[in-house]
């Protein structure tokens, strides 16, 4: 079974961030003109404004829960994990630990396990979804993330997960952040599965996020902005 972690070498540090900066760059911009180009009535500027492409980015970003069966080629993931640890972070902790995982035997065994105690009968069972695959919404690559516990874990945590799914976005790739398996890897019945990630003693499992090419584009829903105020 392929599980790879995400490290960097001291030697290698200066090369590897001007790397995932410039690549982020790249595909925020062709995402920003792919964008353009669908909407015939806005003239294209042979300009890319950086600022729009970033906001373009962030605001067009969704979560996929359907994808095609291909996984996430490796040197995009490392870019994707390579944005993610540079998050901001409470005194530059990185309470984070960082497990990747594509290998079909590994999905497809837990998946299993987890249908087995299902009742078919039950309304909600996904063997009724034809299109059903693993219970990481069909994802082809799920990236584990597991947390030291402090004060500001779960924060760090979130902010990791936030630069890696939006700079995954920049390559067509989608995500989706998922709580319901985490659930079912902390039980006993799962607890082979978990262990095969190798997580530090101490660290416990937070999140799952499923990557891969979107099978779906789905619309953003509502914001409830009156949710936001100035103070004077």
């Amino acid at each position: 079974m392929k599980i790879y972690m995400i490290f960097t070498k001291k030697n290698s540090r200066n090369n590897m961030i001007k790397k995932a900066k410039l690549l982020c760059l790249l595909g925020l911009g062709f995402l920003m003109l792919n964008s353009c180009t669908e909407q015939n009535s806005k003239t294209i500027s042979t300009e890319i404004n950086k600022e729009q492409i970033i906001v373009e980015n962030l605001m067009t970003r969704r979560s996929v829960r359907a994808y095609k069966d291909e996984p996430v080629p490796q040197d995009i993931m490392n870019v994707i994990l390579e944005c993610g640890v540079y998050a901001p972070n409470g005194m530059n902790k990185q309470p984070w630990e960082i497990r990747v995982v594509d290998n079909k035997d590994y999905i497809n065994g837990i998946t299993d396990l987890y249908l087995s105690d299902m009742d078919e009968d039950h309304p909600r069972n996904p063997k009724k979804d034809p299109n059903f695959r693993n219970m990481f919404r069909n994802a082809p690559t799920v990236v584990f993330i597991a947390m030291e516990p402090g004060l500001c874990s779960q924060v760090d945590c979130g902010l990791l997960a936030g630069n890696m799914v939006n700079a995954a976005w920049a390559y067509g790739i989608g995500s989706c952040i998922q709580m319901a398996p985490v659930q079912f890897m902390k039980s006993e019945k799962a607890k082979d599965y978990l262990d095969k990630l190798s997580f530090s003693e101490g660290y416990e499992l937070l999140m799952a996020i499923g990557f891969g090419y979107p099978d779906e584009h789905p619309q953003a829903k509502p914001r409830i902005k009156e949710k936001i105020k100035f103070i004077d």
